[in-house]
């Protein structure tokens, strides 16, 4: 695996450059040109190609600048072409003269991209990824490997993107990113989120978003930034629609459906997206626990348990909504989204405790039947009018409800000394119910000064049980210290101005947003226990600035600062206990606080292929995870305040073509952190990490089209006390248009080498784990789409209005 993923990014950097550097004679001559729009608007942000001939390989590319303009210098003289493409145009190509002195082009004028055959033909080829310097665009059908994937795989692969064994989804070696659908949160705890992202078909999402460092207009929350993932809408007139089948097999199957149906005629556009997944999953554990002395040296015994877990689902997503149109300065919008889930999980292992004489003690058999069950619906109303062309008011209010419903089952049967066999079973009901609304205002003043302000407030209210029974001789009792009963209510208030302006060379933007936060919690007696309650409320500001400088065509250098917080998760908060097995046991922190991070990037973006950026950030009150054990050798794990995390990042994003059938996207990011804080005692750990990401697309006549992408992640550390191995993929694929452009088949295969393994170490208070988890990654998908509809292009739909970050905060588990 560390080999063949090193090899293949290091045989792309060096191809990539070896060209480049071809590319570049001293003493050559200049050639230079514009590019505009139909309509005689400059474009930037075109890429362009100098060919030695029609279908020769590529002797140099570069990009138009912000003023729509390209150069490309030292040239040798010679005849040339020159290849024009940009997304949402037709592709250009124009024959140069001989070139023996400086040359200035005729102007290039592109023409939107429209259908050209029956149905809908997409004429210009978005790429896999967009390099923006203030956000990174992932297309998600440009990708042949991410045919019958879900949305947590295309996100595992994405650049910068790392998810953990316990879904939590990390960014350029930071958690706590705020991942949005559609520009709004789902408000779900890491572990839900995780399942439902595992549920959502990549045929249903059109792009994603990473941004690092996002302006004011956003929510505070996500220290590491916005992942923002966009999921598909038709937009054309007339009925038209898309259809999608997938079916996949590891060892075992996978079954991605979706449907795209969309209807527009004169005021009213009519849409509706429906999805399926049925499939099955495992998982594969092995942990071995080492037991200390006081002393941390002496082994007092161990305990080694393999465990396997098999995981049918079926799951189900609609949305459907429509936009009435009032005039060219009005549109009205109602939407309404539902998902419906159930994972079912079973599970066995035989764990071995083994004395200090190397000996099995005793031998205990677990077996576990789990049940998760997820209802979700979500209603969005809209309204956006434009007063001029430079004013412009839009509103959002949503209203969401999630009932769910986890059912656990556990049966531990003891072997050798002092057999026995019990269980326990709980239910975990848990409800959910969200109101949010907002109001943006944007204003252009004079040529070149936007403005923004706005204005948000949601209101959570959550209501999470946890009965719990334990099997005492032959007999279901109730097991008052697992039950729990825990209310909260959260209400975040926010007002936000942003300001940005093009002052020659200097683009400049600035905003400041004030956040104000009140919750309540109560914990809920019994027989055992007290009723307790907790309440807090603290108001935050929080400052960003970005500048940009173009020196030139080739160079901009830009900067960015902003001040984030996370605050704990709601179900983080409640001191219950959430039963893993036997010996491992989760549970809340009442006393967690938010914490507060400044991020700082430098960066440098050359000719629209390479941006280079460095980061520095420091957070105060570092969430992590604390693990605890006890002298009966359960483990507990929680999550709390340590201190502070320091992350020095460097960056390298490139995107390039070595020939007209042959495109490269590169990323790699390197982190330096060190974490330190006070779990027993005062700790502190550092790390060097490395990301990175390689895609190689093929284009070849007769409308194949092939991949070659893979990701590697080299020691990495996200909490204080837990370091995880090495860890990386290579997927492989191949499409192929049919019915006259109008259908696509696809095959892939994804983890070839089944290296996508995540193992790592766990340190606790005496005691040590090394564990081990490997999943159904490795799978063959076919997938076909077939594409139907008029050609008219359509509106565009705004996102909602939900606060952009309590989808992160409904508990992480």
């Amino acid at each position: 695996m560390k080999w063949t993923n090193c090899l293949i990014i290091f045989l792309s950097f060096a191809f990539c450059n070896t060209v480049y550097a071809q590319a570049s004679q001293p003493g050559g001559v200049k050639i230079s040109g514009s590019v505009t729009d139909s309509t005689g608007q400059l474009l930037p942000s075109v890429t362009v190609m100098l060919l030695k001939s029609a279908d020769s390989a590529t002797v140099k590319i570069t990009s138009t600048d912000q003023g729509g303009t390209y150069i490309f210098e030292d040239i040798l003289p010679g005849q040339y072409f020159l290849s024009f493409t940009t997304s949402g145009h037709v592709p250009h190509r124009i024959q140069l003269p001989l070139i023996n002195a400086p040359f200035t082009a005729d102007p290039v004028r592109l023409q939107k991209a429209v259908a050209l055959l029956e149905g809908v033909t997409v004429v210009a080829r978005k790429p896999l990824i967009e390099l923006k310097p203030d956000r990174t665009i992932v297309n998600v059908d440009a990708a042949v490997t991410n045919v019958g994937a879900t949305a947590l795989e295309v996100l595992e692969k994405s650049p910068g993107v790392s998810v953990d064994r316990n879904g939590t989804i990390s960014l350029k070696g930071k958690q706590n990113v705020l991942i949005l659908m559609d520009g709004k949160p789902s408000y779900l705890p890491a572990a839900d989120l995780a399942n439902y992202l595992s549920g959502l078909s990549a045929s249903q999402i059109e792009l994603i978003e990473i941004m690092t460092n996002p302006s004011s207009k956003y929510d505070a929350a996500g220290n590491a930034g916005i992942i923002n993932i966009k999921t598909k809408k038709n937009k054309v007139k007339g009925f038209n629609g898309n259809v999608n089948l997938a079916y996949g097999q590891g060892r075992y199957y996978k079954n991605n459906n979706s449907l795209l149906l969309n209807y527009r005629n004169g005021n009213y556009n009519l849409y509706l997206t429906y999805s399926t997944n049925i499939s099955k999953s495992f998982t594969d554990i092995y942990a071995y626990r080492w037991y200390y002395k006081e002393d941390n040296k002496t082994v007092t015994n161990r305990f080694e348990q393999p465990s396997y877990l098999a995981s049918p689902f079926t799951g189900h997503n609609l949305k459907a909504g429509v936009d009435y149109f009032l005039g060219k300065k009005t549109t009205l919008g109602a939407s309404v989204t539902g998902v419906h889930s159930i994972r079912k999980t079973v599970g066995s292992n035989s764990g071995e405790w083994i004395n200090q004489n190397n000996q099995v003690d005793s031998v205990i058999h677990t077996n576990s039947d789990n049940k998760n069950t997820w209802k979700n619906l979500g209603l969005n109303l809209s309204a956006r009018h434009a007063f001029t062309d430079s004013k412009e008011l839009s509103v959002d209010l949503d209203y969401l409800t999630y009932d769910l419903d986890n059912r656990q089952f556990y049966q531990n049967t003891l072997t050798g000394n002092n057999s026995y066999t019990d269980g326990l079973r709980g239910d975990l009901p848990s409800t959910l119910r969200i109101f949010s609304g907002k109001a943006d205002y944007r204003q252009t003043i004079g040529k070149d000064l936007k403005m923004e302000t706005g204005w948000k407030t949601s209101h959570v209210k959550t209501d999470n049980q946890a009965v719990y029974e334990s099997l005492l001789n032959n007999d279901w009792k109730p097991d008052y210290d697992k039950t729990n009963h825990f209310l909260y209510s959260e209400t975040i208030h926010a007002l936000y101005v942003n300001a940005q302006q093009q002052v020659s060379k200097w683009s400049l933007q600035g905003g400041l947003r004030f956040e104000h936060t009140g919750y309540n919690a109560d914990q809920l007696g019994n027989i055992v226990r007290k009723d307790s309650s907790f309440s807090r409320q603290y108001n935050s500001l929080f400052p960003t600035a970005f500048a940009s400088y173009q020196a030139d065509s080739a160079h901009t250098f830009s900067f960015s600062a902003g001040r984030r917080i996370d605050r704990p998760a709601f179900q983080k908060l409640n001191p219950f206990v959430f039963l893993i097995n036997k010996y491992t046991y989760q549970t809340g922190n009442p006393f967690y606080r938010p914490q507060f991070t400044w991020n700082f990037e430098f960066s440098h973006l050359y000719k629209q292929t390479l941006i280079t950026t460095l980061t520095y950030s420091v957070t105060n009150d570092y969430f992590s995870q604390i693990f605890f054990s006890d002298t009966n050798g359960l483990i507990t794990y929680t999550e709390g305040n340590l201190g502070r995390m320091v992350n020095i990042g460097l960056s390298l994003s490139s995107q390039l073509a070595p020939a007209p059938w042959w495109s490269v996207t590169l990323q790699a990011n390197l982190n330096r952190k060190r974490i330190e804080g006070v779990v027993v005692n005062s700790i502190a750990a550092s790390v060097t990490q490395l990301y990175m990401n390689v895609s190689n697309q093929f284009r070849f006549k007769g409308g194949w089209l092939a991949e070659l992408s893979g990701f590697y992640i080299t020691r990495a550390q996200n909490d204080l006390q837990e370091v995880l191995d090495p860890t990386g993929q290579l997927s492989v694929g191949l499409a192929k248009q049919i019915w006259k452009n109008k259908a696509t088949l696809k095959l892939s295969i994804r983890d070839i080498f089944y290296t996508q393994a995540m193992a790592g170490w766990t340190d606790f208070q005496q005691a040590r784990e090394y564990f081990k988890l490997t999943r159904d990654s490795r799978v063959a998908t076919l997938a076909f789409t077939w594409r139907f509809g008029k050609p008219l292009k359509g509106a565009t739909r705004k996102s909602g209005s939900a606060s952009d970050e309590i989808k992160e905060r409904v508990g992480q588990n």
